[in-house]
């Protein structure tokens, strides 16, 4: 079994907590609200943001063993530059305020999202990364495209409004198949392990992030 089905089989328990979200099914079945969708594309603009400076990051950081590694992360660089914009737009289309949120603040499981994978990069290996973009870029794959259109069925929104949704579904199919060919190339332990461990954390604190959307539901269950 290669790296790649290895990093999915062994994140399966993680996965499962994320897609367990209960918002996230709600949405599925067109029961969400246009504010749940404003404060899902709100905490999405506060981790996007840093994609880039994630990214450049990781690859200041890299060894020379891994620069075929540098290489690619430099082409995705290019790639994920300036999709924040795209969210602050499909917010102004939902009528939100993009200004708000562009000078608000995150909800504590993003900055935590967030933080942890620029830990990771300074302070253990910076191929560690790579296991946020397995979760990431995973879950628009699975979720994205379904979604979006789900929830403009739902809420009558104009196809403007899922710039960010309806590109990422398409998107990171390409993304995630570029993803597998270069995790296989990893061929050191520690490397797989980092990316493997943030992974699961990553499922983790991103599950967390939708739990938090409607946070008197997630109270709800923490005192049932």
């Amino acid at each position: 079994m290669n790296f790649f089905d290895q990093l999915q089989a062994q994140t399966a328990s993680e996965r499962a907590y994320l897609l367990g979200a209960p918002i996230i099914g709600q949405a599925m079945e067109g029961r969400v609200s246009t504010a749940d969708y404003i404060a899902f594309l709100t905490q999405a603009y506060h981790h996007v943001k840093h994609t880039v400076p994630l990214l450049m990051a990781c690859g200041a950081r890299l060894p020379d063993r891994l620069e075929w590694l540098r290489q690619a992360v430099a082409e995705y660089i290019e790639e994920e530059y300036g999709h924040q914009e795209w969210i602050l737009n499909d917010i102004a289309a939902c009528g939100g305020d993009p200004d708000a949120v562009r000078r608000g603040e995150p909800s504590l499981p993003t900055e935590l999202m967030v933080g942890y994978v620029y830990d990771r990069i300074a302070r253990h290996n910076p191929v560690s990364f790579f296991g946020m973009v397995n979760v990431l870029e995973g879950t628009s794959i699975q979720l994205a495209s379904r979604a979006a259109g789900r929830i403009q069925e739902t809420l009558g929104l104009p196809g403007k409004a899922f710039s960010y949704l309806s590109s990422h579904g398409a998107l990171d199919l390409d993304h995630i198949q570029l993803f597998a060919g270069l995790v296989n190339r990893l061929d050191d332990e520690g490397d797989r392990q980092a990316v493997l461990h943030t992974a699961r954390v990553v499922y983790r604190l991103y599950g967390d992030l939708f739990r938090a959307l409607r946070p008197h539901e997630q109270a709800a269950a923490l005192a049932a």
